[in-house]
């Protein structure tokens, strides 16, 4: 079966790949390689509505295939949630990461703010061939760096430090991003409905 992905972001991507290693039969394919293709707005005022608005949009145009969307962010309990659905543009609306992620340290160190607990949330919307459509939600809660750490992943991960480690996604291994990310949380319950169904479909 087919998987499309509706991100242009190549680090959520490989997330997805890599959970995939157990289901030989999935092949993932994802929104960039349509050329004609433009991603929707994310006009949504929350994870779900956002992830619905792109998954629909590539529906659009793959009607026959699974396909998948999801909406993420990083919830700062000392900034009142934010950056939340805004996480990708939060600097902007074609900010880089780096760019990102100074405004919130920025913020966090004009504000004074104590409290750096912080969750990350990832909403799935997954429509199948049949249209029938499929809700995964998950969170990672963890805290705030002091300071910018760490090459690996993406977004947020050099600055947030998940519960009971002490080094940031961006410091440890992969594989525990794989383990216990949101992202894959959420999507582990897709896996787990996958199992269910027969592999022709």
């Amino acid at each position: 079966m087919d998987l499309w992905i509706a991100s242009h972001n190549s680090g959520k991507i490989k997330e997805f790949q890599n959970l995939l290693f157990e289901f030989p039969h999935v092949k993932t394919r994802a929104s960039i390689e349509i050329s004609a293709y433009t991603a929707p707005a994310e006009t949504g005022g929350t994870y779900l509505e956002n992830a619905r608005i792109k998954a629909k949009s590539l529906r659009s145009v793959k009607n026959t295939d699974w396909i998948l969307a999801d909406d993420s962010g990083l919830e700062v309990e000392g900034l009142g949630g934010l950056p939340g659905i805004h996480s990708a543009r939060y600097a902007g609306p074609n900010a880089r990461d780096s760019e990102n992620v100074a405004k919130l340290m920025k913020m966090m160190l004009i504000r004074n703010v104590p409290n750096r607990n912080a969750q990350f949330k990832a909403c799935l919307v997954i429509i199948s061939p049949d249209g029938q459509e499929l809700i995964y939600e998950a969170t990672m809660k963890g805290q705030i760096a002091s300071k910018v750490a760490g090459v690996n992943g993406f977004g947020y991960d050099p600055i947030f430090v998940p519960e009971g480690q002490t080094k940031t996604l961006a410091e440890l291994d992969p594989g525990f991003k794989n383990r216990h990310s949101h992202r894959a949380l959420a999507f582990k319950q897709f896996l787990a409905y996958l199992k269910t169904i027969p592999t022709s479909i």
